[in-house]
């Protein structure tokens, strides 16, 4: 097995033999019990010492690619999820494929920013701060309603919005998540019902789910909600609540429109609903655009955002605001479910607010993700992909192959080593579609463009049959 190990690479030699040999684990098809090559041969084979082949086997047997067989070696472990269950059989499954990614497949469908992309100098920097000047924070719960010096920067942000709020109007949580769970426990019970956007965040629909809250869906157009479906729904129910994902919607990339704004907050008064508007990605609108929030709407309107998909997934720190009486209710039942949020996580994301670097990274990112964004789009028309909406921002595009079957994009996509977030995992029921949610942070990589290039029209049934079995 001929590794390719390049000496003067800065990737430490340990690293590129694991990278190599699970590359061609994928790329063989091995399946479970073959055996790899002795330490000692994979060493001699590829001028390397046996210790660096036996801390690279032994990193991948605690990776679950490996197993070891005494008097038999090294040898491909069982999988613990299969290819074809990862696909369409629930959006654990799925979620833990790209968390857990042993293989070093492309995360081409995953919803945050590639770790490449991060800037941890200055995360860092606040961190220290945090410690050297807010002990406190090391060892103590946080208040109810959240870290007062970061309520106040966040007060700050929504003025700039226009978003009517106080500091008695804001919660701080762990990520929207976390926002959407304590809103989902408060507000509704089982049996109540709430409309949904489709496609939409599949988390949410299962969150839902699980409080026995039954999901109406509204199709999502380029504008927004459907209107005319919404308004034929509103006629034989009466929900609690819209969830609503207003700018770069996830995933379809698109934003809401001033005129489909404007009727849903008539509807929400005529039928006496709430609107929870999620705002994750609003961070990265150059722009004027459309939140329901920023429009007159008699607290009608719940507004949730967070710092996860932008500034750090491991800080999670997100936020509600609404009216006084809501977020009493969100706090008592955030202090009586966990005590808090994390105090810390808090403190160094509310530093990074107010020294300017939180608002410099995002222009940064903003025109990153704008370069990427008309690089995919290109890429994508030439190849003849169909993209459901042009966004004008953000990190997602909604698409698919012109030609190509779900089968046949799935065995290339498992030959090319990426992966892949179907359309079934958008769906509140995980009704099969050939849409795929595409992050174009990683769609320059060359595994993501030869999928555009194997599966557009020009290729022939024959070529593409041609590079499978090679």
């Amino acid at each position: 097995m001929d590794l390719g190990i390049d000496r003067q690479a800065l990737v430490p030699v340990v690293q590129q033999i694991v990278s190599a040999v699970a590359q061609w684990i994928r790329k063989s098809g091995a399946g479970p019990g073959t055996r790899l090559p002795s330490i000692r041969q994979l060493a001699l084979d590829n001028l390397l010492s046996q210790s660096s082949v036996i801390e690279a086997y032994e990193r991948m047997v605690a990776q679950g690619l490996l197993a070891s067989r005494q008097g038999s070696g090294f040898v491909v472990a069982q999988p613990p999820v299969s290819h074809e269950s990862q696909w369409y059989e629930g959006a654990e499954r799925a979620w833990g494929a790209f968390v857990d990614n042993p293989l070093g497949e492309l995360k081409l469908g995953c919803g945050w920013l590639p770790d490449a992309w991060r800037e941890s100098d200055d995360i860092s920097y606040a961190i220290r701060e945090v410690t050297r000047t807010d002990t406190a924070g090391l060892f103590n719960y946080s208040t109810p309603l959240g870290l007062r010096t970061l309520r106040e920067q966040l007060l700050k942000r929504l003025t700039q919005l226009h978003i009517p709020a106080g500091l008695d109007r804001i919660l701080t949580t762990g990520g929207a998540s976390h926002a959407q769970d304590l809103l989902i426990r408060t507000l509704l019970k089982p049996g109540d019902c709430v409309v949904v956007e489709a496609p939409g965040y599949g988390n949410l629909y299962r969150q839902l789910a699980g409080q026995g809250v039954t999901l109406l869906q509204v199709p999502r157009t380029r504008g927004g909600p459907d209107i005319p479906a919404l308004e034929a729904l509103l006629q034989h129910h009466r929900p609690k609540c819209l969830f609503i994902n207003s700018l770069y919607h996830n995933p379809t990339g698109t934003s809401l429109c001033r005129a489909v704004a404007e009727r849903l907050l008539e509807l929400a008064q005529r039928e006496n609903f709430l609107i929870i508007e999620e705002d994750v990605l609003g961070d990265l609108q150059p722009a004027s655009c459309t939140r329901l929030s920023a429009l007159p709407h008699d607290d009608r309107v719940i507004y949730v955002a967070s710092f996860s998909k932008t500034l750090s997934s491991a800080l999670r720190v997100g936020y509600v605001s609404a009216s006084t009486a809501i977020i009493t209710q969100l706090a008592n039942l955030k202090t009586l479910t966990g005590f808090g949020t994390s105090r810390f996580a808090e403190a160094v994301v509310a530093t990074l607010l107010a020294n300017g670097t939180y608002r410099k990274w995002v222009q940064r990112l903003r025109k990153r993700l704008g370069t990427e964004m008309a690089a995919t789009l290109q890429v994508l028309e030439d190849e003849e992909w169909e993209v459901f909406a042009v966004p004008t921002g953000g990190m997602f595009v909604w698409t698919r192959p012109g030609t190509a079957t779900s089968v046949r994009l799935q065995a290339c996509a498992r030959r090319l080593g990426v992966l892949l977030s179907p359309g079934a995992l958008f769906s509140p029921c995980g009704e099969h579609s050939d849409w795929l949610r595409i992050n174009v942070a990683y769609a320059a990589d060359p595994r993501a463009l030869a999928l555009f290039r194997e599966l557009g029209p020009a290729r022939s049934t024959s070529t593409i049959l041609k590079t499978t079995s090679m």
